[in-house]
């Protein structure tokens, strides 16, 4: 991702990076689908995942929407940051239209 933020669509390693970076996703897709996710089903009773679907989806919220590479990603700073990066982040989508599908 981070050299296809230096890179135009027109570049000629562009849709290379893209393969890989596709490929990477969908790898990462196949292995929680496949082993992750029904892995976590057999060890954890549904009112756990349940609770665990609740935080995702609260911590979603907050999130930042963008990449921030630059960032820190230990705590405290990130967990300190992350929420105010998000809000940020959200105000950005909003004045641009990021994320709207019409």
């Amino acid at each position: 991702m981070k050299d296809l933020e230096s890179c135009d669509a027109g570049d000629a390693d562009f849709d290379r990076l893209m393969g890989m970076l596709m490929s990477e996703i969908r790898s990462h897709i196949a292995d929680e689908e496949g082993n992750l996710f029904p892995r976590l089903r057999q060890a954890c009773p549904m009112d756990t995942l349940s609770e665990l679907g609740d935080k995702v989806r609260k911590a979603k919220k907050t999130a930042p929407t963008r990449p921030h590479p630059a960032a820190p990603d230990k705590p405290p700073a990130n967990k300190l940051l992350a929420p105010g990066t998000g809000m940020v982040d959200r105000l950005r989508d909003a004045l641009s239209g990021r994320g709207k599908f019409e």
